[in-house]
């Protein structure tokens, strides 16, 4: 069992930077393949981003590439999303995922644990 808690979130300006933290309980966090994800108003649940076990492998949505970056500190159970750029169409409510599969997956019914999610809204 893992439980996921998010921070970061807020609302900033297009143009600016945020970083999404995501807390995770339990001592196998090192074994999960991490993601995160998005989803907007009236739209479905995105992929934004998702990391490997040693942080060694890391994978993208086309929208956020060159703007955003994962990364994960296992000493520390937490998982990053550090947020560049900024634009109005990244407004969305943010999740953290954790996956026990061993590769990274880009779908969302493939993530076994889900955090309650945290805002972030990009005014223009």
């Amino acid at each position: 069992q893992v439980q996921l808690v998010e921070s970061g979130g807020g609302l900033v300006q297009a143009g600016g930077s945020l970083r999404l933290s995501c807390a995770a309980s339990g001592r196998t966090f090192r074994s999960y393949v991490m993601g995160w994800f998005r989803q907007a108003p009236g739209k479905e649940r995105e992929f934004v981003a998702a990391i490997s076990w040693t942080g060694g492998r890391t994978l993208y949505a086309d929208s956020v590439k060159g703007r955003f970056t994962i990364s994960r500190t296992n000493a520390k159970n937490t998982v990053y999303l550090q947020m560049n750029s900024l634009k109005p169409e990244d407004t969305a409510v943010y999740y953290c995922a954790a996956d026990a599969g061993i590769g990274i997956v880009t779908t969302s019914y493939d993530y076994d644990y889900w955090g309650q999610g945290t805002q972030v809204t990009v005014s223009a």
